[in-house]
């Protein structure tokens, strides 16, 4: 592996998103697409560096700090990308790579040199102080803002915030949903071991697989079948959750792409009237090319504008639907495994903006429910407000 190439192509994702508040994903396909010249295992390393290290930026910062003030110097004070090559390092010694910190120093290239001290120094970091303020200590520990850390503990408490984000600052799966309108789980976990791949059964979701094994999913011939969606186990369960059956209306009232959506036609088996609303009628334009793909025919989509024109486009709807699915829009803070830059860009301020828009979109579609449907609501948060106090 070049690793010249790969912490070249690092250092410009990282640059991207800590300085000019770009989204990691985004920044990651931009330079990945420009890069053509690396190889398949330096562009998994190179995601892998950004994700694992926007995951531990704050443990890693931390530790650099530490280390630098031991000399009177500070992290902020030195060159940008000298700081990101370090913060690079440091991830390198501190995450799942385990490397010894003359590796790392190595890797990150001659711009770390001078500070090879500084990284010994985190490869032995019981030997650096914990912050004395204990909240400080649990951000540093948990690698989250502090705000975050602290609203965390207030809501559950020391132990389960270190826990959830312990599983928070781990790589997410790739995980998808065998399509039940074309397949099984099992004949899907064949057909996948017949073109090399390596899966395992989920262990909540009956349609689910996890890939065991790197795959490029979308070069498989199961996925241009439209045997399965990318589909992460806490999204398939929500759709288990809303228990559609054939012939059932069922409104899906923040569709976006249409993952849940597609779910939800395979458990009514293509009978019954499934409804895909969105704001963003771009969105809803993805899920029928995936509706497409995957044998979906039982479906219309609406985009819904917020005010009383929204409220005209679904009122035929009043009181009809046997189910309502509502996976409102949210901070995502139960997806930092997957975005893991967001906990470094969202605020306290903007998540409290979240609640009220719920409320209104819950509202809106709750009255579509008939009497004895099933009102179903959901977010990608772990965050009360956003939760349990919008009902």
């Amino acid at each position: 592996m070049r690793s010249h190439l790969v912490r070249t192509a690092v250092l410009e994702i990282y640059e991207e998103v800590r300085r000019q508040d770009a989204r990691a994903d985004e920044a990651m396909q931009r330079v990945l697409r420009r890069e053509k010249a690396l190889r398949s295992v330096e562009r998994r390393a190179v995601a892998d560096a950004v994700y694992g290290l926007l995951r531990l930026q704050g443990r890693v910062d931390h530790l650099l700090g530490r280390a630098l003030q031991t000399r009177k110097l500070a992290l902020k004070d030195l060159a940008t990308p000298t700081q990101h090559l370090l913060r690079y390092a440091a991830f390198l010694i501190v995450g799942d790579e385990q490397q010894s910190a003359a590796t790392a120093a190595n890797l990150a290239g001659p711009e770390v040199a001078p500070y090879a001290w500084a990284l010994e120094l985190v490869a032995s970091a019981g030997s650096l102080p914990d912050p004395s303020d204990p909240m400080e200590a649990l951000a540093v520990a948990t690698s989250l803002p502090r705000w975050l850390a602290k609203l965390w503990s207030e809501q559950l408490g020391e132990a389960e915030t270190r826990s959830l984000a312990e599983a928070l600052n781990q790589r997410a799966p790739l995980t998808i949903r065998a399509n039940a309108l074309k397949t099984t789980r099992d004949a899907l976990a064949a057909a996948l071991a017949a073109e090399g791949a390596r899966v395992e059964p989920t262990p909540y979701s009956p349609d689910g697989l996890t890939f065991t094994s790197r795959t490029n999913v979308f070069a498989l011939a199961a996925f241009k079948q439209g045997l399965f969606e990318v589909q992460d186990e806490g999204s398939q369960l929500i759709a288990e959750a809303c228990n559609a059956r054939p012939g059932q209306i069922v409104v899906d009232a923040c569709a976006g792409a249409g993952g849940k959506s597609l779910a939800l036609a395979a458990a009514m088996q293509n009978k019954g009237r499934l409804v895909a609303c969105d704001r963003d009628g771009r969105r809803l334009d993805e899920f029928r090319l995936r509706s497409r793909r995957a044998g979906v025919h039982n479906w219309e989509a609406r985009t819904v504008p917020e005010g009383s024109a929204g409220e005209r486009r679904i009122g035929d709807l009043r009181g009809m639907a046997d189910v309502v699915l509502v996976d409102a829009p949210c901070s995502g803070l139960g997806s930092l495994r997957r975005n893991p830059d967001a906990r470094w860009r969202l605020t306290p301020e903007e998540v409290q903006t979240f609640p009220p828009r719920q409320r209104e979109i819950l509202a809106r579609y709750s009255d579509l429910v008939r009497p004895g449907g099933l009102l179903v609501y959901a977010t990608c948060s772990i965050n009360r407000a956003e939760n349990e106090d919008v009902g």
